[in-house]
């Protein structure tokens, strides 16, 4: 059997060389036994064969309930009583289904389901329904028909993702409006599409897109897996966005869960027929224990079918970019990667790794690039299992990209625990550009997870109380020019030294103030912290704007300079007593003085020879440093005794550089 392109690039998993071979061979066993010959883009058609369709003129429901006796809709055009002509009937493999009676069923209609099984009832959301609503009064969820009488026609039929690295901007619908209140697809696309599109991301990744019951889950507790949260509007609404944003050349991504699913019983899948080990694993396998929530048996061919089947469904129906996946590691790991700090390769291939979960990830990336070549396939994985994030042509499990999810967690700790001086520049390029030689890496310095409430953004985590009183331009305040200083430094030498792409979340870009925190009985459901304060970067009179167009210029330079290309940077000086940090990129020059009061004359770097200018300066006044640079020299390297070319700079304290070589000597 060929050997994995990730365990030849990699001595260090020789002696695991029999493990990773079963574990593919388990895998092509698996994989022709789930498919039965089919191919993955024909196998995953689930939803449209379950839920409910018109079909050829008629209303067909069919749903997948192996344990039930009886399964009836109930809803609006039934009085919200049993009638006999919406009963579904057995259809053999627990599949039930019904022709509905001709002119009852209409657009806009509520339904559930009333599912019996021995020894009980209850109502049910069909687990493959499209549209899912919630009444405002009773907050109860109900399926609601959906078949406007117009289809939506999309603006850009096809969009293939552009040859770029992945410069993605991680935004929630409801919480990005500036109104104390839950806002909408329509507003995202009127008033954040554009911005987006000015700060020159090229990828949108939306959050909480998945119909869930409690808002302040982040979405991540989804009850209902093929409907768009109705919270933010119509299934059309997310169309317009996504076709809005594939006309400005940005890519969007789902932020997918498929690693568990709320406990709820009335409106997701728990208990969906009368039993848990429908969808999930009974005992304390099925319960995750960190997120109260439920844990898929991935070993069930139909469970496989559900979520491949939803993998295709948000591609091919809403014509999104791709996936970031969530809780890839609680799926890879038997105890959910709770129990160990994952510091030896044998935590990788000792028995506690769920092999059938391993094999829906590889089935789930073989299906979405068929379905979708340039499409993006992110791995939101914490524990480094080998050959992740490489191609599955390869051996790999096809997932494009894995977030580098250890460099928020370095900054965290390096920011509270460490004086300014004792920042290790050695230590913060190991950090940033550790990865594997065969896998991409999406750099970052916060996501979401970093400005929930209990934690807090790195710009409060600089600067805390004083940005509520000292962020106006004309104030002078020590606390506020460090913290713009470390705020831009930290995210360019992130976003330098990354593996292969770079993520930023909603408001970051301009160091948004205090924590995330969503409307709950705790805070009298408050909307105050669960919003974006655009105004702040707007305001011509604060300080706010000068971090945005610093944003702005870093991702339109790494756009431009295409410097993920090259997979890893090359050092160039990491002197520690300096705090002088120095690398390269082709024929980009990265340079860093992390020293809080010392500022450097004529510093010496060795690089190639030629001439050098300036492209970009975290000290520029612009960006609210004290442009203690002048930008337009062009820099000439000369040659010391001993034939070695030296480029000498001025290096400011706290002060970030990016260099361009433009000829050569």
């Amino acid at each position: 059997m060929k050997l994995p392109d990730y365990l030849i690039h990699d001595p260090w998993l020789e002696p695991f060389t029999n493990a990773i071979l079963r574990r593919k061979e388990y895998f092509l066993y698996r994989r022709e036994q789930i498919l039965a010959g089919k191919d993955p883009v024909d196998f995953a058609n689930g939803h449209l064969f379950f839920g409910l369709h018109f079909e050829k003129g008629k209303w067909i429901i069919r749903e997948w309930a192996p344990n039930a006796t009886g399964i009836s809709i109930v809803g609006d055009m039934t009085g919200w009583k049993q009638d006999n002509q919406f009963r579904l009937s057995p259809a053999g493999n627990g599949i039930w289904e019904a022709i509905l009676p001709s002119g009852k069923v209409k657009h806009g209609q509520l339904y559930k389901l009333l599912v019996q099984w021995d020894g009980g009832s209850g109502e049910r959301i069909p687990a493959y329904a499209s549209r899912v609503v919630q009444d405002e009064k009773t907050k109860l969820f109900s399926a609601q028909v959906w078949q406007p009488a117009k289809a939506y026609r999309w603006k850009v039929p096809k969009f293939n993702r552009p040859d770029e690295a992945p410069l993605i901007y991680e935004a929630h619908i409801g919480m990005s409006s500036e109104a104390e209140k839950v806002s909408t697809f329509r507003e995202f696309r009127e008033n954040i599409l554009p911005r987006i599109k000015t700060l020159g991301y090229n990828t949108l990744q939306l959050m909480a897109i998945q119909e869930h019951p409690f808002y302040g889950s982040f979405g991540y507790h989804v009850s209902s897996f093929f409907a768009v949260s109705s919270r933010f509007g119509t299934p059309d609404d997310l169309k317009e966005l996504i076709d809005q944003a594939h006309a400005m050349d940005i890519a969007v991504i789902m932020d997918i869960v498929h690693s568990h699913a709320v406990k709820n019983v009335n409106e997701g899948l728990g208990l969906f027929d009368g039993t848990r080990y429908q969808y999930f694993h009974d005992g304390p396998m099925g319960e995750h224990p960190a997120w109260d929530s439920y844990c898929f048996n991935y070993s069930k061919p139909e469970i496989v079918h559900f979520l491949l089947s939803n993998c295709k469904y948000w591609l091919d129906t809403f014509h999104f970019d791709g996936f970031r996946f969530d809780g890839i590691t609680s799926m890879l790991y038997l105890d959910h990667g709770l129990s160990r700090d994952f510091t030896s390769y044998n935590d990788y291939y000792d028995g506690n790794q769920d092999e059938d979960a391993i094999v829906y990830l590889k089935l789930a990336n073989e299906l979405i690039h068929q379905i979708k070549p340039t499409a993006l396939s992110i791995a939101e994985e914490m524990s480094g299992m080998p050959g992740l994030a490489t191609p599955f042509t390869g051996g790999g499990y096809g997932f494009d990209y894995r977030l580098a999810m250890g460099t928020p967690d370095f900054w965290i700790k390096t920011i509270k625990e460490k004086a300014d001086e004792e920042w290790n520049v050695s230590t913060i390029y190991y950090e940033l550009s550790n990865h594997r030689s065969d896998e991409q890496t999406i750099g970052y310095t916060e996501s979401h997870d970093q400005a929930l409430v209990g934690d807090k953004t790195i710009a409060f985590r600089l600067m805390d109380k004083e940005m509520y009183f000292h962020m106006q331009r004309s104030d002078e305040n020590l606390v506020i020019d460090r913290g713009m200083a470390l705020h831009k430094m930290i995210r360019l030498v992130t976003a330098a030294t990354a593996g292969g792409g770079y993520l930023n979340f909603m408001g970051n870009e301009f160091g948004h103030p205090e924590w995330i925190d969503f409307p709950r009985e705790g805070n009298n459901w408050s909307f105050k912290y669960a919003r974006r304060q655009w105004s702040l970067a707007d305001n011509p009179d604060l300080r706010y704007g000068d971090l945005l167009l610093f944003d702005r210029d870093m991702v339109t330079l790494l756009k431009e300079s295409s410097v993920y290309k090259t997979p890893f940077p090359e050092l160039v000086v990491s002197h520690e007593t300096d705090q002088v940090l120095a690398f390269r990129r082709k024929n980009w020059l990265f340079v860093f003085n992390f020293s809080p009061v010392r500022s450097y004359t004529d510093y010496g770097l060795f690089v190639p020879g030629g001439k050098y200018i300036i492209k970009l300066n975290t000290d520029n006044t612009l960006y609210g440093g004290f442009d203690r640079i002048d930008t337009e020299l062009t820099y000439q390297t000369v040659t010391d005794t001993h034939g070695t070319s030296v480029l000498k700079l001025y290096v400011p304290s706290r002060t970030g550089l990016v260099l361009q070589r433009i000829t050569t000597c």
